[in-house]
């Protein structure tokens, strides 16, 4: 089985992060569950890593007024047009505060060897969100773009 970093995530999200992103009580059992299903220990390992450092970033602390965000050149190859539009976006609109859109571009940035798509990214934001306290309208807002549950309008 070739899985990646973020199949792992994936399957966390859907399988045991319905409430919070602290699911790891007792992390050796859901590292075995996860192995048991097919993934990859070192991936498994990784996986854990990426979301134990969400606890971390909460040091970052948002930005009072306006900011404008420059993306440098690693970011950039990382992170497309459209996923760099989607940040801003979602900063825009209130989805994501400057804090959250860094750890959303740290957590991005940390998956090595993986090409962040707009759904791919979509995820990370989503997962993020379910990691940052107080979160909860965000958390609910992003998960209807991410289920394409937005209604369009047509003007």
């Amino acid at each position: 089985m070739k899985e990646n970093i973020f199949d792992v995530l994936m399957y966390l999200f859907e399988n045991y992060m319905e409430d919070e992103i602290d699911i790891l009580p007792d992390s050796e059992v859901v590292k075995t569950e996860l192995e048991e299903a097919g993934f990859e220990q070192i991936e498994v390992n990784k996986a854990f890593e990426w979301l134990e450092s969400l606890s971390v970033q909460g040091l970052i602390k948002p930005t009072q007024a306006p900011a404008f965000r420059i993306f440098c050149s690693q970011e950039q190859v990382k992170l497309d047009i459209e996923c760099r539009n989607l940040l801003i976006y979602l900063e825009s609109i209130g989805i994501l505060n400057s804090a959250n859109r860094e750890i959303v571009i740290d957590r991005a940035m940390a998956l090595e060897n993986e090409e962040i798509s707009m759904e791919k990214l979509k995820w990370i934001v989503l997962m993020v969100l379910l990691s940052q306290p107080d979160e909860e309208i965000a958390f609910s807002r992003m998960e209807d773009i991410v289920y394409n549950l937005v209604p369009t309008y047509i003007h």
